[in-house]
């Protein structure tokens, strides 16, 4: 179960570093950097953040 969910927090933080860096080309370089360290170190947490508040 704890390898579950290493897999699905590398898939969140991986999720949001591509959609930051990527796709978000109005956003500055400093908040991506900042969202990027944020999905390092709180994958799941920071994708439904992410989802919520920049996505739409």
């Amino acid at each position: 179960m704890e390898f579950l969910a290493y897999i699905v927090g590398f898939i969140c933080a991986i999720y949001v570093i591509v959609e930051v860096w990527s796709k978000q080309p109005g956003m500055g370089t400093g908040e991506k950097v900042l969202w990027t360290i944020a999905a390092l170190f709180f994958n799941i947490l920071t994708a439904i953040i992410y989802f919520f508040a920049k996505k739409n």
